[in-house]
């Protein structure tokens, strides 16, 4: 019997409302809703328009029953962000934004009350400036009163569940974006959350990745004529939904996340944490089954995305096709920068920001936007490759094939590159991984597939996937060093 799945999937600039409909075999994706995810700064601080947010939620369910009902609903986002609740469930103040300048210099006072050596060991995490744990900090030494009054902390797909339901928890995956996890016990790290005087009682229940948490609560369902259906809280960080849709049969094996972020990885059974992952600041993440993602977190098409903006508002209106066919016409191997530069993180003049970069290493400095783009493209490509390079140290193992998910697959320069650059196989798609984990997940919870190996099955079966292989070896094994120089 044909089941009709509804998934929310946001990333950090949009986010849609998607319906599967699963045939026992396959899996058929019609969009009924699409929307923009804009931050929105007042008083020099930048928050989420979370409640506008909930209102495409909103219009997504409508939309979702018209188009012929649904059987359930899964949430997904970025990870790190949260709201905070008042002793009567009410947001205290809209979410702030992770790229708010609040969590400056929160990662250095955090070290003189827990050793980074510790903090790494218990939570296993990256350390990032934007993690949970720096923005609370933030909030505990700045605004001591937010904090005080916060009876409930959820992160942002955990809120959007409870908006919907009334349910309070925490889904594994998203809780392990916080770095406030015990990577090894996984649960909330009572250490950490001590030693960054965060109040305890504010965390709720962790539940594991594929749980139904609830149905609709009585008021949604009124409000927007719809069944009381299973609200699921899937692998609700979409980094672990995307995992799910990786079209392998190996159990060791390499995936690239491409979207605003990018992140390179693989899965393991448990978490690796030794001197070695802290030197190269690789993270492991909870995911589905309890599995541990082995990953490292790169700045990806942000810095596209970024200088589109700044390229409109200089009245240069291009389309990502369009930027793609312009790097593609621009000469090669010309010049790199360090995604993951802290210059690169805010907002504004990404372009000329990477002008600057190359012009201070010596190197030449791209001028039209097509050299731009092809600078920032080969750059992500290198970058991936130094990842790979830190996490086969790791884990003792060589990877063939890349497996590369998500939006970032459209681009079929950027999925070459990456070949090049790695020297490895890239098998790309399918573009649609995070919704596509999703609604499996769904479909997982309510017994509808059996098991993971099945779910991934089905996805390679219903998506288109494409096969890249590297060229120009040598030449981006030179490359490879003059990059590692630069950086």
């Amino acid at each position: 019997m044909e089941k009709r799945i509804l998934a929310f999937d946001f990333g950090a600039s949009s986010g849609r409302a998607m319906i599967g409909i699963y045939d026992g075999d396959t899996i058929k994706l019609e969009e009924i809703h699409r929307f923009s995810n804009d931050p929105v700064t007042v008083n020099d601080v930048m928050y989420w328009d979370t409640l506008r947010l909930f209102h495409e939620i909103k219009q997504g369910i409508i939309k979702a029953k018209n188009s012929g009902g649904f059987d359930s609903i899964g949430i997904d986002t970025w990870g790190v962000d949260f709201g905070l609740l008042d002793k009567n469930g009410n947001l205290l103040e809209n979410p702030i934004h992770y790229r708010d300048k609040r969590t400056q210099g929160m990662l250095e006072e955090s070290f003189k009350r827990i050793s980074k050596e510790e903090f790494y060991r218990i939570t296993g995490n990256q350390f990032m400036e934007i993690n949970t744990a720096f923005q609370l900090l933030s909030i505990v030494k700045e605004r001591p009163d937010i904090i005080e009054r916060a009876e409930t902390l959820l992160m942002t797909p955990d809120l959007f569940i409870y908006m919907l339901t009334g349910e309070k928890c925490t889904e594994y995956s998203i809780a392990s974006t916080s770095q406030l996890l015990d990577a090894g016990k996984k649960t909330w790290s009572d250490k950490i959350i001590e030693a960054l005087d965060i109040p305890r009682d504010i965390f709720t229940e962790i539940v594991p990745s594929g749980t139904i948490v609830g149905q609709l609560s009585d008021s949604i369902s009124k409000e927007l004529g719809v069944d009381k259906v299973n609200v699921v809280a899937v692998a609700s960080h979409d980094t672990q939904s995307a995992l799910l849709s990786v079209p392998t049969e190996e159990k060791d094996f390499i995936f690239l996340s491409c979207g605003t972020w990018s992140l390179i990885g693989t899965e393991l059974d448990y978490p690796i944490i030794n001197e070695k992952s802290e030197k190269y600041n690789i993270t492991n993440e909870g995911g589905y089954e309890g599995k541990t993602t082995f990953l490292k977190n790169i700045i990806g098409l942000w810095l596209i995305q970024e200088s589109r903006r700044q390229w409109i508002r200089e009245g240069k209106e291009y389309g990502f096709g369009d930027l793609e066919v312009l790097a593609s016409k621009s000469q090669e191997l010309k010049c790199f920068i360090d995604p993951d530069a802290p210059e690169f993180v805010p907002q504004g003049d990404v372009p000329k920001r990477i002008q600057e970069y190359c012009s201070r290493t010596n190197q030449f400095i791209p001028e039209t936007i097509g050299e731009i783009v092809r600078c920032i493209d080969e750059s992500l490509a290198l970058k991936y490759r130094k990842a790979l390079e830190e996490i086969e140290d790791c884990t003792g193992k060589h990877y063939d094939t890349i497996y590369m998910v998500g939006g970032g697959t459209q681009s079929r320069l950027l999925c070459q590159l990456t070949a090049n650059s790695c020297g490895r196989k890239v098998v790309a798609g399918p573009i649609e991984a995070t919704v596509l984990g999703n609604l499996v997940l769904q479909l997982m919870a309510t017994k509808e597939i059996d098991g993971l190996q099945r779910a991934r099955d089905i996805i390679a079966k219903s998506q288109n996937i494409e096969v890249y292989e590297p060229q120009n070896v040598e030449e981006w094994n030179n490359a490879y060093k003059k990059f590692l120089d630069i950086i």
